[in-house]
């Protein structure tokens, strides 16, 4: 009888110890490390309609795949005889103050990932100091988001050949407080996306564009211009010839984007042609960049390469769905600590002190060969 319970209560024993382990795995698994970790989770959260959505690109998903995978291929090289005790990630976007370079990109939709959706976006960003682009597409009215904080945010835009659209969401945007203009100049027609076709995605009706009948795309900036006081910004350049041209119609800044991934598949990766815009503006305009930021040194990167700060839109959405309002704020937060931890081992105690030197591309290494 005794050997019996003896080997009863080992059994008890292991059985809780082994209980003990997966529940320390899944308490391990359910929390976040990193900004990437936010994507399994947010595909456990979503239908696969909703995740795909969200996760996907335009036709066989190279550019999508690109983006991420040329910050791979950059290499930092690190400054170590350097006081780091103090790093200063604050800097300024068109004026205003914010506490990092990292801003939330334009997306749309955001109600498929949390009830709460732009409300709970902007309440984050809010939270977490930054500027947030609210997109076109937005579930929520502008007028609804600005209603739900006070912060700096910019609306991001269309221009149809029916410019009333676009007149009505500007007025409405400088009315409610929107600090900038954000026009998307790269879809003049929308990019062929699979993975929505196949699981016949439809779009509930956005918001900002209820009773609104819309065309194609006809971008003009001089007829913003003559509308609003608002600076534009371009978002959607990644060539120079579009970059002088940004400049020469009087835009405030550029986004360097490929819209995600999402419209012309084989286009290049935003962070490879980042240069190739700095050096087409002169230093006359800020430039931004979108696509593929996923770490902390992603942003060193951008920077380093000239950008004045980066866009986040995929990690957002995913902590979003993952954690509602709190995820949104854990991946700028994660984001914010690894670029802060990346100055310090880099050598850098602020943004100004990021420099060309600092990195090296694909094609220094080519260009060292030679």
């Amino acid at each position: 009888m005794s050997l019996t319970l003896e080997l009863m209560n080992w059994v008890l024993d292991m059985v809780l110890q082994i209980i003990r382990e997966l529940l320390g795995k899944v308490t391990m698994s359910s929390e976040p490390v990193n900004v990437n970790e936010f994507k399994a989770l947010a595909e456990r959260a979503l239908p696969k309609m909703y995740f795909e959505f969200y996760a996907g690109g335009a036709e066989d998903e190279h550019t999508l795949k690109a983006n991420e995978e040329a910050y791979q291929r950059i290499t930092i090289r690190p400054r170590v005889l350097v006081d780091v005790s103090r790093i200063d990630m604050s800097t300024r976007m068109l004026g205003y103050s914010i506490s990092s370079p990292i801003m939330v990109a334009p997306s749309g939709l955001h109600k498929l990932a949390n009830p709460e959706g732009e409300l709970a976006t902007a309440r984050a960003a809010a939270a977490s100091n930054t500027i947030m682009i609210l997109s076109f597409g937005s579930s929520y009215s502008v007028e609804e988001v600005a209603a739900s904080c006070n912060a700096v945010r910019f609306f991001q835009l269309y221009v149809y050949k029916q410019r009333h659209v676009a007149a009505n969401l500007v007025e409405r945007a400088e009315r409610s407080g929107y600090k900038a203009i954000v026009l998307t100049v790269d879809c003049p027609r929308m990019g062929r996306r699979e993975a929505d076709i196949k699981n016949r995605m439809i779009v509930s009706k956005q918001k900002n564009v209820e009773g609104l009948v819309s065309t194609e795309v006809d971008a003009d900036v001089a007829w913003l211009k003559s509308i609003t006081k608002l600076p534009i910004l371009l978002k959607g350049i990644i060539t120079h010839e579009d970059a002088r041209i940004a400049v020469e119609v009087g835009a405030a800044g550029v986004i360097v984007s490929n819209h995600g991934g999402r419209q012309l598949d084989y286009s290049p990766a935003t962070i490879n042609v980042v240069e190739e815009v700095v050096h087409a503006v002169k230093g006359k305009i800020p430039v931004i960049v979108d696509g593929g930021v996923r770490r902390g040194t992603d942003v060193f990167k951008a920077l380093a390469l000239g950008a004045q700060a980066v866009l986040v839109g995929r990690p957002i959405l995913y902590g979003l769905a993952a954690k509602g309002e709190h995820g949104v704020k854990q991946v700028i937060q994660m984001l914010k600590e690894e670029l802060e931890l990346a100055m310090a081992l880099a050598g850098c105690t602020s943004l100004k002190d990021i420099t060309r030197s600092h990195v090296r591309t694909e094609r220094d290494r080519c260009q060292s060969m030679l």
